[in-house]
């Protein structure tokens, strides 16, 4: 413990407060949520990479969705799983290992809402312009549009994360479940007013960009949808759009508490609770929602199980 203390490169992770005897039941059903985020997501994405009936731009931008959850899912838990049963005071991460985990945590949230605004752009090419549907959404744009959701991304989290790497350390304790931005830069005594800005214009732009895609995309559908008598074009409409807003509201509700949460540092606890939720609900909720909804994967789903019985 002394000599770790004088060595910044090893930093003391809190963690989860939990209570002896509800360890073994968390650690079970956090487990066993983690399986199924697994088997849902990459099952739901190798389903659609093997049917061939399922290549449509719709499902393939679904597959980055699936992909980024059990990204996101396996960044957090196992490392939370193996902490359980480790008293508080022996928590330890390494500060490379810290800052991969911040930058994975960061790039899961990004790849999430910037992945859903490219989902809300094929959902309004198909119902507001169907005729040219097909010549839009091509193949070639399926992946610069997929590119473009990761690259985005990519770009933003790295600059953020990078703003923190470059300050120098004074404290050791990330006073969170795991490693996110904001644990790295308040372990230092530098000023932080640039990852402030930073941070705060990074949040503004995704949550604002995010947030003005969906809602112009969700409103000139609902005008095809009220000029138009075609009921099948609008129980179509109804049907994708209600899937996909669905999910997306789960993520802006599961990061939107968390950004208010860091405002009041009283409420901790509650403020380590919803980190937790934003990497265990969206990714447990988007296969089920999808896989459920979506008619076509859900008949390719039952059409597996009758085949395994």
């Amino acid at each position: 413990m002394d000599n770790k203390t004088f060595n910044m490169d090893i930093l003391h992770l809190e963690g989860l407060n939990v209570n002896p005897k509800s360890s073994v039941p968390a650690f079970i059903l956090l487990l066993f949520i983690y399986i199924f985020i697994m088997m849902s997501n990459v099952g739901l994405a190798v389903l659609i990479f093997m049917e061939r009936s399922l290549h449509q731009p719709m499902y393939l931008l679904f597959c980055n969705m699936s992909i980024n959850d059990a990204f996101g899912a396996t960044v957090i838990i196992p490392r939370l799983l193996s902490d359980f049963f480790i008293p508080i005071t022996e928590r330890y991460i390494h500060y490379y290992e810290c800052v991969i985990q911040a930058f994975c945590a960061h790039f899961y949230a990004g790849i999430s809402h910037t992945v859903l605004m490219i989902m809300a752009f094929d959902r309004y090419v198909a119902i507001c312009n169907p005729l040219q549907y097909a010549t839009i959404m091509t193949n070639r744009m399926v992946v610069k549009l997929s590119v473009s959701a990761w690259g985005v991304a990519l770009l933003m989290v790295g600059i953020l994360v990078g703003l923190s790497v470059r300050l120098s350390r004074c404290r050791w304790t990330i006073l969170n479940p795991y490693c996110d931005n904001a644990s790295l830069f308040k372990l230092s005594c530098e000023s932080v007013l640039i990852n402030h800005i930073y941070g705060l214009g990074y949040t503004v732009v995704l949550l604002g960009s995010s947030i003005g895609s969906v809602t112009l995309t969700y409103l000139k559908i609902a005008i095809v949808c009220l000029s138009s008598k075609n009921k099948a074009l609008n129980s179509r409409a109804l049907q994708t759009c209600a899937t996909h807003l669905a999910v997306y509201v789960i993520l802006f509700v599961s990061c939107s508490i968390i950004v208010i949460l860091h405002r009041f540092p009283h409420l901790s606890d509650l403020r380590k609770l919803a980190s937790i939720l934003l990497q265990v609900v969206p990714p447990a909720m988007n296969p089920v929602i999808y896989g459920l909804q979506m008619k076509a994967i859900r008949q390719k789903i039952f059409i597996m199980f009758n085949r395994n019985t």
